[in-house]
């Protein structure tokens, strides 16, 4: 089991997706913002080493900010969402 404890995962929350051309982002300098496709109130993409494994909601706690992860994805949704 002490192997298992030494493996890394990288792990990275997906809170929005936008489509923009290479000439658009060279141009944007310190402080520009990316406008995403996303919410407030949506559902983020929680993944492990780039395969998504939840769904969960960003939760503000003083200033810091986290994830509460509020649904477990199956193998099946998994497939879908690679396709």
């Amino acid at each position: 089991m002490n192997s298992v404890n030494d493996v890394s995962i990288e792990l990275v929350v997906v809170l929005g997706r936008s489509d923009m051309q290479i000439h658009q982002l060279l141009r944007m300098g310190r402080g520009a913002v990316i406008e995403l496709g996303t919410r407030e109130n949506d559902e983020v993409q929680i993944m492990a080493n780039d395969v998504p494994i939840a769904m969960g909601e960003i939760v503000l706690d003083g200033d810091k900010i986290g994830v509460s992860v509020t649904k477990k994805l199956t193998q099946s949704e998994v497939l879908a969402m690679q396709n």
